[in-house]
């Protein structure tokens, strides 16, 4: 019972942290955003802006709710959840610091430690298109189709590379759980050295799966409208903005523990180094989108299936003709 009561504890732990860190996320993507381009940014609700957020919240929060007279009644209010699910359902795997001892139980700062983390990893987020197709089809718009079929296929081509950008990772430290993962690169060097090249697929693949730009063509709002939640609003599209950046959280996170070693750092390891590599890639994911222009379709495709997949293919050849001639 005890071990139940801890779970659910975490478990609710974490989904409030991932919500709060959301909600933040848009404040330091406006903040940084506004620095690049010389601007000033949020800063009137609340000191430097902070309260913007909240404010963001209550406004979506009783904006008025629209539904399209020919939207379909039992799809149209389920997407958005399938994409928030999917989204939070992905954290759970991700260990955020070594195990704690609190009133004589043991602790571990992980909702799920599974042996096969990296599988769950690529299941659940791949669960999030469902999530955007459905949208973009029970919507009843052709700019929310095609957004949604946009979303598909983006996501199918680019799923296939962060998973075979994930198999040279699972070469090198013989686990597929995400805490053997860290253990590992604690007895030796973070995988971000010897994996370079999954590393860069990881983020390529990583940008494109969570829609933001340069690969952001689901939601191209030159072309689209809005995309797949072109006919949402209120809390309903708030659904599939809160998916998309708690999706950006994870991607860092899921990153931040493959490649540089999680929570583990040589002095004082701890949840502090996991949140300070997550914002690193936070500020890189800001960084692209006030930098580089959305890419053409064919471009898309073309990167996707001429050039990470061949790439990819060949350094799962290379680590593993590696592996077995150093074992």
């Amino acid at each position: 019972m005890a071990e139940l009561t801890i779970d659910v504890v975490r478990s609710l732990v974490i989904i409030l942290a991932l919500m709060t860190g959301m909600a933040y996320m848009t404040w330091f993507e406006r903040r940084v955003i506004s620095r690049l381009q010389v601007r000033i940014g949020p800063n009137k609700v609340g000191w430097f802006g902070l309260l913007q957020p909240l404010a963001d919240a209550i406004k979506l929060f009783f904006k008025e709710d629209v539904v399209p007279s020919t939207a379909d009644r039992l799809l149209y209010p389920i997407a958005p959840a399938i994409a928030l699910f999917a989204a939070l359902a992905a954290f759970a795997v991700v260990p955020l610091g070594p195990t704690i001892s609190a009133g004589g139980l043991e602790i571990p700062l992980q909702v799920a430690d599974l042996p096969v983390g990296l599988l769950y990893l690529l299941a659940a987020s791949s669960l999030g298109v469902y999530g955007l197709v459905i949208g973009g089809w029970s919507s009843g718009s052709k700019y929310s189709l095609l957004g949604g079929l946009r979303a598909a296929a983006q996501l199918v081509s680019y799923e296939l590379i962060l998973g075979l950008s994930l198999v040279g990772v699972v070469i090198v430290s013989g686990s597929l759980s995400l805490g053997q993962i860290v253990e590992a690169q604690a007895r030796s060097v973070p995988f971000i050295l010897l994996q370079p090249v999954g590393f860069v697929l990881f983020m390529i693949a990583a940008i494109a799966e969570t829609n933001r730009a340069p690969f952001d063509l689901p939601e191209a709002e030159t072309e689209l409208v809005a995309g797949y939640h072109t006919e949402y609003g209120g809390m309903r599209f708030a659904m599939f903005f809160i998916a998309e950046y708690v999706n950006m959280i994870t991607v860092s996170a899921v990153a931040s523990t493959i490649f540089l070693g999680g929570w583990w750092a040589p002095f004082f390891p701890g949840p502090h180094w996991l949140f300070i590599k997550m914002l690193l890639f936070l500020f890189l994911y800001v960084w692209l989108r006030a930098t580089l222009p959305r890419l053409r379709y064919d471009q898309l495709m073309r990167l996707s299936w001429g050039v990470l997949l061949p790439l990819g293919l060949v350094n799962i050849a290379v680590t593993a003709l590696v592996v077995v001639l150093l074992g």
